[in-house]
């Protein structure tokens, strides 16, 4: 066992090291696109949630019915930052960007009170917002005037994220089935440098299980490492990308991060463990003279 050690090490050393290598460039090449489609997802949402929705009232609404509004939307799950937009406050927002000469033609404010507020992006969708709408109104008669928010941009968003979630389910699919091969042949030309010494200790005598045992368990040391450079790798470029792009930053997501990361370290230990397997078998089945 010590000598099958030593003779690893001498052999198998240096195949070892560009193994690692090999595997941990393609769980990067894994895992940069992973992140693109998890910024794609999180842009979306992040654009979602930044469409205001805006329930215009009557002017003879009334504070009572206004305030029952105002907590009837805050308290639906899905909806946040409800705000009471006065006729002074809209007069003011409307300021800000436009032309305020309007006052010097007008004695009195057009501008009508609102409620503003925001949609978590599972339920920015035309249908929802129109039964959202629907709703709002039946529920309080007399109250909502215009239910208004952007509904050609809503579509917008909602195709590009479906058209962009399946372009990268179908990368990823591809990629993955790539990955898998890839690290297979990595592997197995790696163990191709072994296959005189896994042969040798079959033919005195060793079983299966004692030749296959210390191979696997180098297998999933070096999948472990392959992962760790990986991830280390992809790391390094996302700190990277978001000091040049701050915008990055705001979808940064450290649960999703951790997830894909836990992902690289199964695949890269599952496949070098298994490519490792398999490539001992091949070589135990094979006949001496085909060894050359």
């Amino acid at each position: 066992m010590a000598q099958f050690g030593k003779a690893s090490g001498k052999r198998g050393q240096p195949t070892y090291a560009y193994a690692i290598i090999g595997v941990a460039l393609v769980l990067f090449l894994f895992g940069i696109v992973g992140w693109f489609s998890l910024n794609l997802r999180k842009s979306g949402d992040y654009f979602k949630e930044n469409i205001q929705v805006h329930a215009f009232l009557y002017p003879d609404a009334g504070k009572k019915k206004i305030d029952s509004l105002k907590d009837y939307i805050a308290a639906i799950p899905y909806a946040r930052d409800v705000q009471h937009i006065t006729k002074e406050m809209a007069a003011k927002e409307w300021n800000k960007d436009n032309d305020s000469s309007w006052k010097k033609l007008l004695d009195y404010n057009p501008l009508p009170e609102s409620i503003d507020f925001y949609i978590k992006a599972d339920h920015v969708e035309k249908d929802s917002l129109n039964m959202l709408s629907e709703n709002l109104q039946n529920t309080f008669p007399g109250v909502i005037k215009e239910f208004q928010f952007p509904t050609e941009t809503v579509a917008k968003i909602s195709g590009y994220v479906k058209t962009g979630a399946i372009a990268f389910l179908i990368g990823a699919c591809i990629l993955t089935i790539l990955v898998i091969f890839s690290i297979d042949n990595t592997i197995r030309l790696a163990m191709y440098s072994n296959r005189f010494l896994i042969k040798t200790m079959q033919m005195v005598g060793a079983t299966r299980g004692f030749i296959a045992r210390p191979i696997t368990s180098r297998a999933v040391i070096n999948g472990l490492i392959a992962s760790a450079l990986a991830i280390l790798a992809i790391w390094g470029t996302i700190l990277l990308t978001e000091s040049f792009v701050p915008n990055f930053k705001l979808l940064h997501d450290n649960k999703s991060l951790v997830i894909l990361f836990l992902i690289i370290i199964l695949l890269g230990i599952s496949m070098t463990l298994a490519s490792t397997y398999l490539a001992v078998l091949k070589y135990l089945k094979m006949k001496l003279d085909d060894l050359y």
